[in-house]
């Protein structure tokens, strides 16, 4: 796995050696940040921007965003087996004063997190198996989260048939092989 672009393009980055983690493959990756920076319907800039992703695993999400400018990514990661590699991979783009790691459940971060932090990407990328995706949606609005002209990305299996609630507008609904991505806001 590697950065696709940015600051550290190229840099290759660790994956865990568990198979419970399911790293964001590149093609995806490449082609959601097509989507994200070269959509005629909505530009968005990722220089100065804040990050949350959620799940995060090895971190290649947020490093990507990391990479091409963001100003703050919030890691929330509470797989023990994971967390020493995305320490590792956020050490290797010198990302500590930008890069934050929370070990904790996405759920708790966000029923209570009350720091009014306001995000322009929220990403989320759960296991294939976790079916609560809608709580998660829930807790951002809820929250007010996402900043203004924030989009949130969700990564799920291409079978998932989760209803995005109608306070969401989806702007791109695309497969990858096993893969799905929406885009939201």
């Amino acid at each position: 796995m590697r950065i696709i672009s940015g600051n550290f393009k190229g840099k290759k980055i660790s994956l865990p050696y568990d198979k419970s983690t399911r790293p964001l493959r590149d093609l995806v990756k490449e082609s959601l940040f097509n989507i994200i920076q070269h959509n005629s319907n909505q530009k968005f800039n990722l220089v100065g921007s804040n990050i949350l992703d959620l799940f995060s695993g090895s971190g290649s999400f947020g490093l990507e965003c990391f990479s091409r400018g963001a100003q703050k990514v919030i890691f929330i990661e509470n797989y023990k087996k994971t967390i020493p590699i995305l320490k590792k991979n956020i050490k290797s783009l010198n990302g500590e004063k930008n890069c934050k790691i929370i070990e904790e459940n996405c759920f708790n971060y966000l029923r209570n997190n009350n720091k009014n932090e306001k995000f322009q990407i929220i990403f989320i990328d759960p296991p294939f198996k976790e079916k609560n995706i809608n709580i998660l949606i829930d807790l951002i609005k809820e929250q007010k989260f996402l900043g203004e002209n924030g989009i949130i990305i969700i990564h799920r299996h291409k079978s998932d048939n989760t209803e995005i609630p109608n306070n969401l507008k989806i702007l791109e609904n695309r497969s990858y092989g096993i893969s799905k991505i929406i885009i939201a806001n």
